[in-house]
């Protein structure tokens, strides 16, 4: 029987991190475990988490596994996106990325490839939160 070829993507968003193992399959997403429907609470993260996949016409072809951890639902949904895409360019790899239908352009162009460096701010000291002064009092 011959061996089915993985293609694997890491994906990181806040606090989570997401590592993605792509294989040949119909289209089912399992996370830690679980179905995506079940793993994810709201139907906008898993229409998030697919987007890599319905703009390279890819969302029937591969079964996709994840394994999250860190952060929350939003967080883990955003890793996993970007860990999908990175195995989508995996799997495009032997392509060349210059054509007009690669995979690289198409991504790029929807900002599928760019991690999001936002992160929740430290918290100072003498400071109620991040950047929150304590209340001033007259008296």
């Amino acid at each position: 029987m011959a061996e089915k070829k993985v293609y694997i993507g890491t994906g990181r968003r806040k606090t989570s991190v997401a590592k993605v193992r792509m294989t040949a399959g119909k289209g089912k997403i399992t996370i830690n475990g679980k179905d995506v429907n079940e793993y994810l609470p709201f139907p906008t993260l898993i229409m998030d988490l697919m987007q890599p996949l319905e703009v390279t016409g890819m969302k029937d072809k591969f079964d996709i596994v994840v394994d999250a951890y860190g952060g929350g639902f939003s967080g883990q949904a955003g890793a996993t996106r970007l860990g999908i895409a990175r195995a989508l360019l995996e799997y495009d790899s032997p392509n060349d990325p210059q054509r007009e239908d690669s995979f690289r352009k198409i991504l790029k162009a929807n900002g599928f490839i760019t991690r999001d460096p936002r992160k929740k701010e430290r918290k100072k000291y003498g400071l109620k939160k991040a950047r929150r002064a304590p209340q001033f009092s007259k008296r």
